[in-house]
């Protein structure tokens, strides 16, 4: 995925932006890269990771943990049963062992966020725009306003951020052992 204006500002500073289309294999070569990293994907492609990684480059990102915020999503949305279990860091770590990579370091970080007016709470919501879907003030009034009327008895609205870091490298082969390219160019 390109970030939109991403190029020129980081252009001046040597960087490269080339753009991907999600789903596809990334137009690199393999073991292009010796370090991959990213910050909150939403479907690490474990399998294209591994395969631009030099063997022992090394993977290292924060990824967005699971339920990550609901307190605060559900007061809006509902509940979100199935979407709870996403983003299960011990699940990412197994995919990207299926996919060739080992994992050296998983860490965890639960973090405690408080709201402790409405003002707050629209304002992330229109930060987060994937929270809450179609945000407005006027769609959601009721809840804003039921909301509004808790804060005002003096206890803060807490919610929990979610996050997971992941290192993990690509081996070097062993002996005698080829991997097969899937490498555009």
């Amino acid at each position: 995925m390109l970030i939109l204006g991403a190029g020129e500002p980081l252009a001046s500073r040597g960087v490269h932006v080339v753009e991907a289309v999600g789903g596809g294999l990334l137009p690199f070569a393999d073991g292009s890269f010796e370090l991959v990293t990213s910050r909150h994907p939403v479907r690490p492609d474990w399998a294209e990771i591994c395969r631009v990684l030099k063997p022992g480059g090394t993977y290292f990102a924060q990824h967005v943990g699971p339920a990550s915020a609901f307190e605060l999503i559900e007061r809006f949305v509902g509940p979100l049963i199935s979407e709870r279990e996403r983003r299960d860091p011990v699940g990412e770590c197994a995919a990207a062992r299926e996919a060739g990579l080992v994992v050296t370091d998983l860490r965890r970080a639960r973090c405690r966020m408080e709201f402790h007016d409405v003002g707050a709470v629209v304002w992330i919501l229109r930060k987060c725009v994937w929270w809450v879907p179609e945000f407005t003030v006027e769609k959601y009034r009721r809840t804003l306003l039921e909301l509004d009327s808790d804060l005002r008895r003096g206890e803060p609205f807490v919610a929990y951020s979610t996050r997971h870091l992941i290192q993990a490298r690509r081996p070097h082969p062993s002996p005698g052992v080829r991997r097969a390219s899937r490498s555009p160019l």
